[in-house]
């Protein structure tokens, strides 16, 4: 099992990278660039986070081993004192490879390539590719120059100003001499500060935040409550969206009326209109008119700048449109569903019933285990006190991270519940618990800070929306927000559990991935005070999470926010339950007509079928002359034909000259229009004038 438990890990956190990143991006409409970058940065954050408690395992046995070979005397020596018990290693519990044993060599080659490629990736890469996607230019040129010069300044003057700091302090110091390896050290601690600062924010909102949602969940009330708050707001942001994308389109059309087909900037224009809804590029067509040519002297045209910035005004306005599109329909399934749980509450048959028919799943075993009875069951009496007691696990993992992550730089007594924990299994050398102890502690402050990650919305330019609804410039964004704060998350951890040798102050071998880090010793002021002390704050910040705090505040600033006890939510509340009201009796109507159009069909549908073979066969007299009066406006009534032949000549020449009604084609003298004689012009006639439409 050498090295296969890191070669299974490395090919399922791909397909979890690519299964996540198919959940919220489109592989069909986005630059295949974009995916890459994005699925690589994720791809090498969950790497990180997976195979950390493999490094952990890997170094417990290597210490073992270090612990067993200066524990046993020299040979040819009587010496048995204190240097032959100094770090005895329990009989026994003898030191055996764990069954995910990585060899030597191997993880610190691996932690090196993940985290500086990683770290290229956020600091370099992507930041670049988000402008460029962002951005509204038209050749390759002019989307390179606006990455780099206007939307990336931010991004590398703050990590250079923080890089310039740190360097500036080693500079002065006279006994500290600047080699290669400080200088990476230096880079890597200003990364990890930049990155453990939001870290912090964002882990004391998740360990409040997470557990709450699912103790709120298991409140019906409660859920059906917000979703109409979400419903009142989404239809403010999906007119706002629908009268953004219309002042866009009108904009368009004006500079595509304006810049005719020889025009030079026609090309920009072009790739505007392709940018556009398919209904609006029609509509653009059909109003265009290329035969005239521009006039330079009597026209104002605008500027290529101006119609960089319509490019990038289109594409936000049609990628933030259909996402509320989108998103509406999902959120009105979500409601109705919710309702169809408050009603089926109280069933006495215990047969959960829907109030619009739900598609059958695919998988047959889902079918029927899944069954209606079941179905019942699960939503309206267990998954409630499921998501009570997962609450309150919640709850104590956040409770212990708070406790360790203000007391984790004691190492005389440990008082660490991490690290207490870990070093209870490295005395017994459980491998298996000291890898799913790790993975569990890890996994959970990732939950805290990721889920943090894909809820906060910054303007609706930062979103992440499921259902393959997130534009190029959030996915990529999201990728450096990974790659800056899952390094400092891992080494947070490991000095929870005092595996760092800077916090434990021990000389014992370090883990493979804090060997990579460098000694942080260069820089005395961040190891022994920011890396230990500003961790601390994490206890205020869930504080002012567990009082809605924040949430207060927005609302105070206008941004509503979902709060029971306020006048402005419970007047949202009701807007959105008859926003819903009204989508539900929409959808209520369209299925009474289609089950109608079903019900008719199935009913008449086969005697239409056999009258209107009947009809092929044999021609009704009045329908002919009816045809006649349509198609010849004339009066002639033809007798029926004998045979198909004679028929398709018949409609072949009615097709094929059609008919003039004028002065010449009708005579004055009424026995010639009654006779049905064949007329000069090639007419037939037949009755008079007053009987034309007498079969009508």
């Amino acid at each position: 099992m050498s090295g296969a438990a890191l070669g299974l890990e490395i090919v399922f956190v791909f397909f979890l990278a690519l299964f996540l990143l198919h959940r919220y991006g489109d592989f069909k409409k986005q630059h295949r660039l974009v995916i890459i970058g994005t699925l690589l940065a994720w791809y090498l954050c969950f790497l990180i986070v997976f195979i950390l408690p493999l490094d952990v395992s890997t170094t417990i046995y290597n210490r073992c081993k270090h612990a067993a070979a200066n524990s046993s005397p020299p040979e040819n020596s009587n010496i048995t004192g204190l240097y032959a018990t100094a770090n005895p290693v329990p009989s026994q519990h003898p030191c055996f490879k764990p069954w995910s044993y990585i060899p030597d060599g191997i993880m610190p080659i691996f932690w090196r390539v993940v985290y500086w490629t990683s770290q290229f990736l956020t600091w370099i890469l992507l930041p670049f590719m988000q402008s460029y996607a962002r951005s509204g230019g038209f050749s390759i040129t002019g989307k390179i120059k606006t990455a780099l010069i206007e939307n990336n300044a931010i991004y590398y003057g703050t990590y250079l100003l923080i890089f310039g700091a740190f360097l500036i302090y080693v500079a002065v110091n006279p006994h500290l001499h600047l080699e290669w390896n400080q200088l990476q050290t230096i880079g890597i601690a200003a990364a990890n500060t930049w990155g453990l600062f939001l870290l912090v924010l964002l882990l004391g909102y998740g360990l409040v935040e997470i557990p709450r949602s699912y103790w709120n969940g298991a409140k019906r009330g409660y859920l059906l409550m917000k979703t109409y708050f979400k419903a009142a707001k989404l239809m403010t942001e999906k007119a706002d969206a629908e009268e953004n994308l219309e002042d866009a389109m009108e904009e368009v059309r004006k500079v595509n009326e304006s810049i005719k087909y020889n025009h030079p900037l026609r090309k920009c224009v072009d790739t505007i209109l392709k940018k556009c809804p398919t209904e609006y590029q029609e509509k653009m067509g059909r109003n265009m008119d290329d035969y005239e040519d521009f006039d330079e002297k009597h026209n104002i045209y605008p500027s290529e700048k101006s119609l960089v910035k319509l490019h990038k005004q289109v594409i936000y306005s049609v990628q933030r449109h259909r996402r509320t599109q989108v998103q509406w329909q999902i959120l009105l399934e979500q409601a109705f569903y919710l309702e169809d749980v408050a009603k089926n509450e109280t069933s006495a048959t215990r047969q959960f019933v829907h109030t619009f028919q739900s598609p059958e799943p695919e998988n047959r075993f889902i079918q029927y285990f899944y069954n209606p009875t079941f179905e019942w069951y699960w939503e309206c009496l267990l998954r409630p006190w499921f998501y009570k007691i997962l609450a309150v696990v919640l709850s104590i993992f956040s409770v212990i991270v708070v406790w360790s992550e203000c007391t984790f730089f004691s190492t005389t007594p440990v008082l660490s519940l991490f690290a207490v924990f870990i070093q209870l299994a490295e005395k017994t050398y459980n491998y298996i618990y000291i890898e799913i102890a790790c993975f569990l502690s890890i996994f959970f402050l990732s939950i805290c800070v990721y889920s943090t990650v894909f809820r906060i919305r910054v303007f609706n330019y930062y979103y992440l929306a499921s259902h393959h609804q997130t534009d190029a410039y959030s996915l990529l964004f999201s990728g450096m927000l990974f790659c800056r704060l899952t390094p400092p998350l891992c080494l947070n951890f490991l000095g929870l559990t005092h595996m760092d040798s800077s916090i434990s102050h021990k000389n014992t071998q370090p883990t493979a991935y804090t060997s990579i880090m460098g000694s942080m010793k260069v820089l005395s002021f961040i190891a022994d005070g920011f890396y230990i002390y500003y961790p601390m704050l994490v206890v205020i910040l869930c504080i002012a999470t567990y009082f809605s705090l924040g949430t207060r505040c927005l609302n105070l600033l206008g941004f509503q926010q979902f709060m029971g006890d306020d006048d402005m939510t419970s007047d949202l509340v009701n807007e959105g339950k008859e926003l819903i009201r009204k989508e539900k009796r929409k959808r209520q109507r369209q299925e009474e007509g289609e089950n109608r159009r079903r019900e008719w069909k199935e009913r008449y549908g086969h005697n239409r079928e056999d009258s209107t073979r009947n009809r092929n066969i044999h021609t009704d007299p009045k329908e002919s002359n009816f045809s006649d009066v349509n198609t010849n406006r004339s009066a002639f009534r033809y007798t029926r034909a004998t045979n198909r032949t004679e028929r398709d000549r018949i409609e072949l020449l009615q097709d094929a000259e059609p008919l003039d009604f004028n002065a010449e084609t009708f005579t004055d003298d009424p026995l010639e229009s009654e006779s049905g004689r064949y007329q000069p012009g090639g007419r037939y006639l037949s009755m008079s004038r007053s009987d034309i439409f007498n079969d009508v």
